[in-house]
């Protein structure tokens, strides 16, 4: 569960932000970017402390055994980005989870919804919590701090706001040891 230094905002994922985008449009009509495959890793540069990682070996590996689908690449900077998607089955609401991985951008900048974002910490990690960063019902989302960028993991859960902050929190819970430390 996050830490957090003053009352807890349920966070929203920010799933729109990498999830789905397109390339450039040509005559109106916008060209979908190409998928890459999800064995995929950031390409290697020593000031990017993700180098050589991929978001969906990252998902893959926080949830094992967890009755969830592998993940695939996000539209958007998909060597970047990474979703797993399980849709609604009968009573149980359907969630998706993303984790963008945001070379030299810090865990602080670009809060979307700063009134329902609060700080605090993910295993001694500092981190932001944010409900509905999209400003949609049923989303939140994590920013971990990773030297001076940020990784972000977000939750989407059947328009429960309250819901997907618990799941972001639990699932928080998996990814940050797969992230690399802090210097």
């Amino acid at each position: 569960m996050i830490a957090r230094s003053f009352p807890a905002a349920v966070a929203a994922p920010v799933l729109g932000l990498g999830l789905a985008a397109c390339t450039s449009e040509v005559a109106g009509q916008a060209n979908p970017s190409t998928q890459v495959s999800a064995t995929n890793s950031t390409t290697a540069d020593p000031a990017d402390p993700f180098a050589g990682m991929s978001p969906c070996t990252i998902l893959d590996q926080a949830f094992t055994g967890q009755n969830l689908p592998r993940a695939e690449p996000a539209v958007a900077d998909p060597q970047h980005s990474c979703r797993i998607a399980k849709p609604t089955s009968g009573d149980t609401p359907g969630v998706v989870v993303g984790l963008i991985l945001q070379a030299g951008s810090d865990y602080k900048n670009n809060v979307n919804n700063p009134a329902k974002a609060s700080d605090g910490n993910v295993n001694g990690r500092p981190a932001i919590e944010e409900q509905e960063p999209l400003h949609a019902k049923g989303q939140c989302a994590i920013r971990f701090k990773v030297g001076s960028s940020r990784a972000l993991l977000s939750v989407s859960f059947g328009g429960d706001t309250t819901g997907a902050c618990k799941k972001v929190e639990e699932f928080a819970e998996k990814v940050e040891p797969l992230l690399p430390k802090n210097n």
